[in-house]
């Protein structure tokens, strides 16, 4: 069954960046497909933006769900923003021997494979897409991590995961170039998202002030709206944008 002509899937909408990229492009018109796999997360999403969103459960590890998604999400699909993933901390050798490889492999399919699995299927439908002013078929964002350039301690999986996310960004966006397909990533520095909720409030602190200015943590509006300009400003593709408050890393 098909949905009602949404403009945009957004992964990961259920918490974090992704809810609140889906509110601020709903804020902007967009009509938004909610994808996650907390059902409870992805429905408040959509619930919190009201007519103009659904959620639907897909994992973006699932080629038959991500496709299903797409598939309903109707022919006026213009593009999608992948901010579905995991992290984990885990030291290649550690107290307990080495690194799990069942750990690493499932950062890897859900933050690098998952992602391509969204690009390649949303791609493909955008292909079909009337173009638009220059040309234009749709826009795909992808969310990296800075810990892609300056993965920390026990970030080995986490790095590599948001390294290919960035590596892809180019050569995706020169395949793509032909269909009038635009691919951009964002690298983000430190967010206050759940995956930093749950440190304590002392942690917390300690973090914002390695952020040179501000010294605080990101707001997950700030990415929001970076994604709304990127998807309005044209002349970006193909290029990763660290969004960090000038933060550069220290091994740990």
């Amino acid at each position: 069954m098909q949905g009602e002509a949404y403009d945009f899937i957004v992964t990961g909408a259920g918490s974090g960046l992704g809810r609140a990229t889906a509110i601020e492009l709903a804020g902007a018109g967009a009509r938004i497909a909610c994808l996650d796999v907390d059902v409870g997360g992805g429905e408040g999403t959509a619930a919190a933006i009201g007519d103009a969103a659904e959620f639907i459960r897909a994992d973006v590890t699932s080629e038959a769900e991500v496709a299903a998604a797409v598939e309903w999400a109707g022919a006026s699909l213009a593009g999608a923003v992948n901010c579905a993933g995991v992290g984990i901390a885990e030291r290649t050798v550690g107290r307990d021997g080495p690194h799990a490889l069942d750990s690493f492999a499932r950062t890897i399919q859900i933050n690098l494979i998952g992602t391509f699995n969204v690009i390649r299927l949303v791609a493909a439908a955008l292909t079909e897409a009337a173009p638009g002013e220059d040309g234009e078929r749709g826009v795909i964002v992808n969310t990296a991590s800075i810990a892609a350039f300056d993965g920390q301690v026990g970030q080995a999986a986490y790095a590599a995961s948001k390294g290919g996310v960035a590596a892809l960004t180019l050569p995706v966006a020169r395949d793509l170039a032909r269909h009038g397909i635009r691919v951009m990533t964002i690298a983000p520095g430190l967010f206050d998202t759940p995956m930093l909720a749950a440190l304590p409030e002392p942690a917390r602190e300690a973090l914002a002030e390695d952020i040179p200015f501000p010294s605080r943590l990101g707001n997950p509006a700030e990415y929001a709206t970076l994604v709304r300009s990127i998807i309005e400003n044209r002349m970006l593709n193909g290029e990763v944008i660290r969004l960090d408050g000038a933060l550069r890393m220290r091994a740990k």
